[in-house]
């Protein structure tokens, strides 16, 4: 068993569903600490002016105390209206527009009160354009207490995992040594970005999934062939 873990992230970038598509397992983390400014509630798309961030507004007084199934999204603001004019008005002329943006002005119908619930249901969305199908399991039906390299480790025993991907920084933080002790393999992540058809001049790397799907059906440029 191949399990990878993140957490949530709003229009993910194609590195998030490299580790998707090389394990068995995908576990969704929603039960750890919301970051500002990270990528858990905005991303970048591509613009003639260079990269832009699309971000969710949330309600974040407190949020150094609350974990992600708590945070709120501030829909006060016009946030969705917002984020769809600017992939119209930047994806307008990409080859897969006609096709993707009708699902996308479908998708955004959605009003979620949660971070958490919206970031899970377009995970299911990206995952189903890119035609992955993989067991999702969200970390909070673990029931686990523990916390940084010791979370990981309990999500692996409790899946009954044999390797786990890691991203790049989890050497930083994982223990290996614990790991080992487990019989569980750590796989660092070292993802090679591809290069795809894209908009706007010089190839810019490291956008949203949203932008590779809007200018190719080629997904499997996301891991470089699968």
């Amino acid at each position: 068993m191949i399990i990878t873990a993140h957490q949530p992230a709003y229009l993910p970038w194609l590195g998030y569903f490299d580790k998707i598509i090389k394990s068995d397992t995908y576990v969704f983390m929603d039960t750890v600490q919301y970051e500002d400014r990270s990528f858990i509630n905005r991303n970048r798309i591509k613009t003639p002016q260079g990269a832009m961030w699309l971000t969710v507004p949330v309600k974040s007084k407190g949020y150094r105390e609350a974990n992600l199934l708590t945070l709120q999204i501030d829909n006060s603001q016009k946030w969705r209206k917002k984020h769809l004019n600017a992939i119209w008005l930047n994806y307008k002329k990409a080859s897969r527009f006609e096709a993707l943006y009708p699902k996308l002005e479908q998708l955004y119908l959605s009003k979620h009160d949660f971070l958490i619930d919206l970031c899970y249901e377009q995970l299911l969305f990206w995952l189903s354009e890119i035609r992955i199908n993989k067991k999702i399991v969200r970390l909070s039906e673990l029931g686990l207490n523990s916390s940084k390299s010791d979370l990981i480790l309990d999500t692996c025993k409790a899946l009954n995992a044999q390797r786990y991907i890691s991203g790049a920084l989890g050497k930083d933080y994982l223990q290996e040594e614990a790991f080992n002790r487990e019989g569980i393999e750590i796989v660092y992540q070292n993802y090679q970005h591809p290069f795809y058809p894209q908009l706007w001049g010089v190839f810019m790397p490291n956008m949203s999934i949203l932008d590779l799907r809007m200018n190719t059906d080629d997904f499997l440029l996301i891991t470089g062939g699968r």
